[in-house]
């Protein structure tokens, strides 16, 4: 088996908003919530706890809460990544979104497409799926293989995207000081 490099799967990795019927296999979603458990949180408290969401009319309920939502009751599954207040009262939402981010490039990686999603309404996605009070919905990633391939040229990918130059982004020991 050859696995992808981390730079690969950050430089692949996209929005998908748009996905073929094509189930995710159990043994993907695992690797996924693998991924998940593997991420650092704040004093090692992994305050997190995931949803996988596959079913068509919970999906529907989720996806109308969120005004820009819409389309992930076509995606296969959802992830709802979900933070315990009472375990990191401070950091879960950093915490939580370290380990959507190790799924989404565990995903590019596995051949799937995602999508951060912070359009919902927290108080529909804990009410549709019995989530309990202590915690908190930091965010949903919609999964499911790409309706159109991710397969592309590395260097196309890496320099067709819209991103700032690294002189723009950061400083070396003081701002505004370059760093190249």
């Amino acid at each position: 088996m050859t696995y992808m490099g981390v730079f690969e799967a950050i430089v692949r990795r996209r929005s998908v908003r748009s996905y073929t019927d094509r189930e995710i296999p159990k043994d993907v979603l695992i690797k996924l919530l693998e991924a998940a458990r593997l991420a650092p949180s704040a004093r090692n408290s992994q305050p997190w706890h995931f949803v996988i969401v596959t079913d068509q009319e919970k999906k529907k309920r989720i996806a109308e809460s969120g005004r820009w939502a819409r389309f992930i009751s076509n995606a296969p599954a959802i992830i709802v990544g979900c933070g315990d207040r009472e375990k990191s009262s401070k950091w879960f939402t950093v915490d939580v979104s370290i380990a959507l981010e190790h799924i989404v490039l565990k995903a590019t990686e596995e051949g799937l497409g995602s999508c951060w999603i912070g359009s919902f309404d927290e108080e529909v996605v804990k009410d549709v799926l019995s989530i309990p009070d202590r915690y908190s919905v930091v965010a949903l990633i919609s999964l499911g293989y790409p309706a159109e391939g991710l397969d592309v040229n590395i260097a196309s990918l890496l320099h067709g995207r819209s991103r700032k130059e690294v002189e723009e982004i950061a400083s070396l020991n003081e701002y505004g000081k370059s760093v190249l």
